[in-house]
Formats: C-alpha cells, structure tokens, sequence
C-alpha cells in the first residue's frame, strides 16, 4: 500500500499542479490570439498521443494528451506544436487572415508574451485573494535549509532554527531578518536562536560577496540560509488595491531573487546544484501536499506560475523569449528574418533545452539519492 500512499501524495498534486499552470500559461496566449484575430487549431494539456478531445464551436480542439509534461497552443497554419515551422501557404486567401503566420510582429509578439503574462497575473490574483482573506503573509524566521560551505553552515546553524535577533534587534520574519544580515557592516553578525526549548548565541563572519566585481563595490554580505516553505499570516485586514499592490510587490520581489539566483549560476559564484526540473517540483509538491496545508501547496502553485513565467521569458530559441526577440528584431527591421534562419535558430534552442533539462533531472535524482541513503 506505500506505492499507492505514494502516488497519492507525490504523483497527483503534481498533476494538478503542472495542470493548472500550464492552462494558466497556454490559456494566455490563447486569449490573446483570440483577440488578435488569430484562430487556435488546437489548446493541449500534455504531449503526445491524445487521450481525450472536444472541438467548439469556433474550431479549436480542446484536448488532453498522454506526456502530461506541458502544452501548447497550435495556431492556423502552424507545422508543429512550437510555431517553428509552418504550413500556412496551403492556406486560402481567406484562412490566411486569421493564421499566425501572416500576422504582423506587433500581433505576434503580444501573443506569446500572453503565455508568461497570465502566470504573473494567475500569481498576483493568488496573493491578493490571501491578502483580502487572511492578512498580509510573510514566511516565519525559521530556517528551511543551510547552503553547504555557506558561514551559517561553519557557525553551526541548522535546519528549523528559529532566529530571535540580529545584533541584538528582534525579528519577527525572514525578511526582517534577512534585511538586518544586509545591514551589517562589521562583517561579523550576532544571532540569538532558538533550537528547541534551548537558546543560542552565535556570532557569524559573513562572506562579502561583490556584485561588481571591477569596481567592488555595492557588495553583499551573505549568511548562507534559506527559509521554509510554509507561511504565517498577520490578520492585518487590507482594502483591496492595498492587497493588489502587496500582492505586486511579492510577484515582482520572486522575479528579482529568481534572475539574481540565475545571474549568480551564470557568472560561478552559486553552485548550479540548486538548479531543478520536473522531479525536484513533484518533489516538492509532494512534501508540501503531505506535511502542510492547502494554503502552502496554493503559494507554492504561485511561486512557481511566477517562475514559469519568468523562465519562458529568457531569450532562449524554442522559449516564449526567443520568440520574443526574433519578433522585436523584425520590428526594427521591418521585414521578417529569413525562414531558414529561424528554423536553425529553434533547432540550436531545442538542443540547448534538451540539455537544460538532462542536466536539471541529474541534479533531480542525484538530490533524491542524497535524501534516500543520506
């Protein structure tokens, strides 16, 4: 019966997790070809064999297919589910005016920033329905996970942690005290914890890390620690623009901290363990569907829409980014880039993605291993 547990806990909140965002995201583009005049020949939850398929009124094949790893819009007059390629000159005339292919850049560009915009927005509509409902939220100071070699991880810090103060100045959630960290300029910062029913004082030499590494300067002390996951919520009751700025504010901060985590793979100075694919988020779904609440697994969903949508905006070939570029590239240019280019240009960024991936689920599995035999 484990196996069945298992796949009750892991395998289908991971479903409707991946489900739900990926409607969310393909749901945007198609919205926006609608309104642009664009006919959608097909709307796919999955990859694949089709498992099951209604087509409306207006033509387009609503369908669930067998690889439930993504989806796609496939528009008039595309050869493949990526709009990479297309068959839109056996079109008539008149089909012509509602294929993708033949619509201007302006059009085309609003359409695929349609997919990442409906995830930011899915993320804004999460937060601000929990503002108006339970207060403003912010995560507990309570230590999740210590990054190995990090200062915190050399003091002695350890997971579930909870921190009282920061030079002596209390501190209710992690950002407080993330902020106090930020504003130490000794290089030496003082923690009071509490482990258990035991309190502790440590007093932690930070690594400076330079964010400029010709003029260092603006440099960044770093502790080394990551919160929880679980949230706490302050029952401070918020108008509704009030709960909409919050909720802004949180999706934009995510954004932030997620290209700065990127920006620091990029240039070595954090490790690329941290990168993670499909089986680090049912992972991830998993643990939070068995040891915590609706509510953590709803953030969860929002963390990750708004990740989804900052990702699928890189500008890397394949990706809603690359499209973006060719489409911005041809508006200055004024004329289409050349057919063939693109096809190698999607080509080169479909190995790139393949790649992405593939070295994503080794850090997957070998993560899994760890927790396993560790």
């Amino acid at each position: 019966m484990d196996w069945l547990i298992n796949i009750i806990h892991y395998v289908v909140p991971f479903l409707v997790l991946l489900g739900i965002l990926v409607f969310v995201h393909e749901f945007g583009h198609y919205i926006i070809a609608k309104l642009c005049g664009v006919k959608v020949a097909e709307f796919s939850i999955g990859f694949g064999k089709q498992l099951w398929g209604k087509r409306d009124s207006s033509g387009t094949l609503w369908k669930i297919s067998a690889v439930p790893l993504g989806g796609y819009c496939k528009f008039l007059g595309d050869g493949d589910a990526a709009s990479s390629s297309n068959e839109a000159s056996n079109l008539s005339e008149e089909e012509k005016k509602y294929a993708f292919a033949y619509q201007n850049p302006f059009k085309k560009l609003a359409i695929v920033i349609g997919g990442p915009a409906f995830n930011y927005l899915f993320a804004i509509v999460v937060f601000t329905a929990m503002l108006l409902s339970f207060g403003k939220m912010d995560f507990p100071p309570i230590i999740g996970s210590v990054i190995e070699g990090s200062p915190a991880q050399k003091a002695g810090i350890m997971p579930q942690d909870k921190i009282l103060s920061v030079d002596g100045r209390e501190v209710k959630t992690f950002n407080e005290f993330h902020q106090e960290v930020q504003m130490n300029t000794s290089g030496t910062v003082a923690l009071e914890l509490m482990r258990g029913d035991q309190k502790i004082k440590l007093d932690v030499t930070l690594a400076i890390i330079p964010l400029d590494k010709e003029l260092k300067q603006e440099q960044k002390p770093m502790l080394g620690v990551v919160s929880v996951t679980e949230v706490e919520f302050d029952p401070v009751k918020l108008s509704f623009f009030e709960a909409v700025k919050e909720a802004s504010i949180k999706t934009w901060d995510v954004s932030v901290v997620t290209l700065r985590g990127v920006g620091q793979m990029i240039t070595g100075r954090r490790g690329t363990d941290d990168l993670g694919g499909i089986v680090r988020i049912a992972e991830m779904s998993g643990d939070i569907s068995k040891s915590s609440s609706w509510l953590d697994f709803l953030i969860f969903m929002a963390l990750l829409s708004i990740n989804l949508g900052l990702i699928n905006l890189f500008p890397i070939p394949m990706l809603d980014g690359g499209h973006v570029v060719i489409y911005i590239i041809e508006i200055l240019l004024r004329r289409e880039i050349n057919e063939q280019a693109k096809e190698y240009v999607f080509k080169f960024g479909f190995l790139l993605l393949i790649a992405l991936m593939l070295f994503a689920t080794y850090n997957d599995f070998a993560r899994l291993f760890n927790r396993w035999f560790s």
